[in-house]
């Protein structure tokens, strides 16, 4: 079948996509390898990221995605092809239709930058829908209903947080503040307590394996190696759950801050609705341990981490692309 619908998470650690009929076919990190002297695309996401911190001097892994907009067109535009080009939906003779995410507060530049390069990429109808309300439909809430759902989507650049009714969002808020900067708080702790270097992975690992937001919620340690700062030797030191809880501790409640924010704003009939169906987390940063318990203890609601967290905006471009006639009435105008 030529010419398919086709859904793009389009995020700042992964980029998923979703083909209508078959679901999600791929699922890679947003990592570009690029050789600096000639400007040459030399691996795109699984390949590029496995070249994160170990490559030499004239080859780079880059983002092109930074706080969930695009931060380098036509970095973006290549692993946009490059992905196309591996789900193999285009043809010569029909291209498919994109309906591709983006967080609630950008600007109508990064919207066009968006759909610029999805075009550019090889879609004929390039629809944009705001991020939150995709995952709020891929996690299994009836969002068309005249009943209050709130969803937090904490991914790899922002953390978007919504309260929907009747299809649309009524009260939003989105930040800079995910995943990324989780890890770059475990990192820069490690720097600080231990004068020791570490690269992004580890941090993650770290984040993964040992981290929670949540006091007393988890007991782990893990040993990790890296470059002392003052010999410039190789080092093990052993890190545990608590130091972990301590260096994300600040990041965890911005996002606690804006949750609350957004309950703040939203209509007390709506709020009512939240209390008895509770808040849905989803996104990647869903996976950090005892989020889900520290925010349903800040909130005073009930709070659940969607299955798949890091599927639903996939899956809800999936739902919406079976519902385009009513993607496209609401469609944003840029």
């Amino acid at each position: 079948m030529l010419g398919r619908d086709i859904g793009i998470d389009l995020g700042t650690a992964n980029v998923l996509v979703h083909v209508r009929g078959k679901g999600i076919v791929l699922n890679e990190p947003s990592v570009v390898a690029i050789d600096t002297t000639t400007k040459k695309v030399l691996a795109v996401g699984k390949e590029a990221f496995r070249m994160v911190g170990r490559t030499p001097g004239n080859i780079v892994a880059v983002r092109p995605l930074k706080d969930g907009v695009i931060a380098d067109f036509d970095t973006t535009e290549s692993m946009l092809k490059h992905f196309l080009s591996k789900v193999k939906v285009k043809s010569l003779f029909v291209k498919p239709r994109i309906l591709i995410c983006c967080p609630t507060n950008i600007t109508s530049v990064e919207q066009k930058a968006i759909r610029e390069a999805a075009e550019k990429s090889g879609g004929k109808n390039v629809y944009l829908e705001e991020e939150p309300k995709v995952a709020a439909v891929g996690a299994g809430m009836d969002i068309y209903q005249p009943s209050g759902n709130m969803v937090v989507d904490i991914g790899g650049g922002t953390t978007d947080v919504a309260v929907l009714s009747m299809g649309d969002i009524v009260t939003a808020s989105s930040i800079k503040v995910a995943g990324d900067r989780f890890d770059s708080e475990i990192l820069n702790y490690i720097k600080k307590e231990y004068k020791l270097l570490i690269g992004d992975r580890t941090a993650e690992d770290i984040k993964l394996n040992v981290g929670t937001a949540f006091e007393g919620a988890r007991d782990a340690e893990m040993d990790i190696r890296g470059r002392d700062m003052v010999s410039g030797l190789p080092r093990t030191i052993t890190v545990n759950s608590d130091e972990v809880r301590g260096a994300l501790e600040e990041s965890v409640y911005h996002i606690v801050h804006a949750a609350k924010n957004v309950l703040e704003q939203t209509p007390p009939e709506l709020s009512a609705d939240i209390i008895d169906r509770g808040v849905i987390l989803t996104g990647g940063g869903a996976y950090l341990h005892g989020i889900d318990q520290l925010l349903a203890e800040e909130l005073k609601v009930p709070v659940f981490v969607a299955e798949e967290p890091m599927d639903c905006v996939a899956n809800g471009t999936g739902i919406l692309l079976e519902n385009l006639d009513r993607v496209q009435k609401q469609k944003i105008k840029v």
